[in-house]
Parts: structure tokens; C-alpha cells; sequence
């Protein structure tokens, strides 16, 4: 008996694989970049409602001006503004990298004054 010589590969079924590694690689990649799932949820009688609180963005341009959520704002409203936010509030803070040092350090005093410890200063890589 003679034995059939193989000297070809069927790449068929190789293909159909990575066809679905694929999609599962982009299916899950879309959901990582949104950040959430999309989830009905369902209704409840005695559910606890939760205040959904969002960040706050402070910004700090090059020229010197602060926005507070895309608001331009003044230092002594800035003030008022973070003695009203709760503690535990998180606080964004972008301050552009040619803005004056003394422009950040105004930010951090005020936050540090009100005693707010969630914060975040956003950077580039």
C-alpha cells in the first residue's frame, strides 16, 4: 500500500479561526473603548436612588484663565464654586502645559483649602 505523498495544506479552516478571533478581538475592543456595557436594568420597587455625581473639570489655560466644566470663570468664583462641592466630589484638573506654575499652584490651594483629597491631574504621555 502506498502512502499519498502530502505536500499541500488546507488553509480553510485556519481562515474561519482567525476570522472569529477577529471579531471577538473587535466586539470586545468597542466595549473597552466606551468604558461600559450596554445593560437594561430592571426595575425595582424599593431600589435606593443614587445620585449620580459627575466630575468636575477645572481647566487652566496657557494664558492664564480658569474654566470650571468648560466655564470661564474667576479665581474668587472658583473659589466659591469648590467650597460648595462635597469632599469626596472628584475633581479633574487640566492645566495646559504653558500656563504659569503659579496658575496650578492657585488651583491646588483652593482644593487644598476645602480639603479635597479625589483629585486628578490629567497629563499627556
Amino acid at each position: 500500500m502506498q502512502r499519498k505523498r502530502f505536500d499541500q495544506i488546507n488553509v480553510i479552516p485556519l481562515i474561519d479561526i482567525l476570522l472569529v478571533l477577529l471579531v471577538m478581538v473587535v466586539t470586545t475592543a468597542t466595549f473597552i473603548k466606551q468604558g461600559i456595557l450596554p445593560v437594561e436594568l430592571p426595575d425595582a420597587k424599593s431600589a435606593d436612588k443614587k445620585e449620580d455625581r459627575k466630575e468636575i473639570d477645572v481647566y487652566v489655560t496657557k494664558d492664564g484663565k480658569y474654566h470650571l466644566d468648560k466655564t470661564p470663570i474667576s479665581v474668587a468664583e472658583l473659589e466659591k464654586r469648590i467650597s460648595e462641592i462635597p469632599k469626596d466630589q472628584t475633581v479633574v484638573l487640566r492645566s495646559d502645559k504653558d500656563a504659569t506654575f503659579q496658575n496650578f499652584v492657585t488651583v491646588m490651594d483652593l482644593l487644598k483649602k476645602y480639603n479635597h483629597e479625589q483629585l486628578y491631574i490629567v497629563t499627556k504621555e
